[in-house]
This record gives C-alpha cells, sequence and structure tokens, in this order.
C-alpha cells in the first residue's frame, strides 16, 4: 500500500519525530508535489501552527520575506490558543510569493509550517466540495 505524501510529510512534522531526525523538513517538503497549485494572491494560508503561535510572531517570522500588512492567528474562542492555522496579508504579489517560497516547510517554534496561497471563500449557501473550486 503506497502512502500519500501528504500522509507522510504530516506525520514527519511532528515534534518528536522532528527531534529524532536530521533530515531537513524544507528539503522533504520541497520534493513532495501533493499539492494543487491555487492561483496567487496577497494572502497566505499558514498551516502547521503551534497551539502558543501568536499573531505577532507570525507577521515577525514572515516579515523578513516582504512589507506584511497583516498577520492573523485564528484562536479558539474558549481557550484562546491557536487553532493551528492563520493568515498573512502582504502589500504585494512579489512579496507574497517570496513569503510562500520562504516560509512553506519551515519551522516555525518548533512545528514545520506550510504556507501557500489562500483559496477564496466559499460564498454562503454554496457546498465546499472540491468540484466547486475554481479551476487550477
Amino acid at each position: 500500500m503506497a502512502l500519500r505524501p501528504g500522509l507522510v510529510r504530516r506525520f514527519l512534522s511532528t515534534s518528536v519525530f522532528s527531534s529524532q531526525t536530521s533530515v531537513s523538513a524544507s528539503a522533504f517538503a520541497a520534493n513532495a508535489s501533493d499539492k494543487p497549485v491555487v492561483s496567487p494572491s496577497m494572502t497566505l494560508f499558514v498551516h502547521g501552527l503551534n497551539k502558543r503561535t501568536t499573531s505577532e510572531k507570525l507577521q515577525e517570522a514572515f516579515s523578513q520575506f516582504g512589507e506584511v500588512v497583516h498577520a492573523r492567528v485564528v484562536t479558539d474562542r474558549a481557550t484562546g490558543y491557536s487553532k493551528g492555522y492563520g493568515f498573512v496579508n502582504y502589500a504585494t504579489l512579489e512579496d507574497a510569493e517570496n513569503g510562500v517560497k520562504g516560509m512553506d516547510g519551515e519551522i516555525l517554534e518548533g512545528w514545520v509550517i506550510f504556507a501557500e496561497f489562500a483559496r477564496p471563500r466559499t460564498p454562503p449557501g454554496q457546498s465546499a466540495s472540491p468540484e466547486t473550486y475554481p479551476p487550477y
């Protein structure tokens, strides 16, 4: 049975496994081509964040690749901890492309994070199934 590259990459991103291996997470992520290509936008979707990552830390990490207009970590209302994902808005499309290239598969606060261009929101009342995604 063959394993999907995304599943293997998620397994490798766990903090227990990453402390026991010398394999570079960014090198593995660069070889994995399982992610579909999304049309570029100035907003990035970042997932795989540590539960204690703040919006300030996210902005600080991504600002080295261009001018960050806004960075937000989505948090749980009850606990205040991160839900493990967030969004980063850049001033220009070139900065956003540099942010994806520079931070996808990198380590932030001990966790491997993944950055990609954000998909547009699904309008209310429409299905969020893969058939309704825009063509690549």
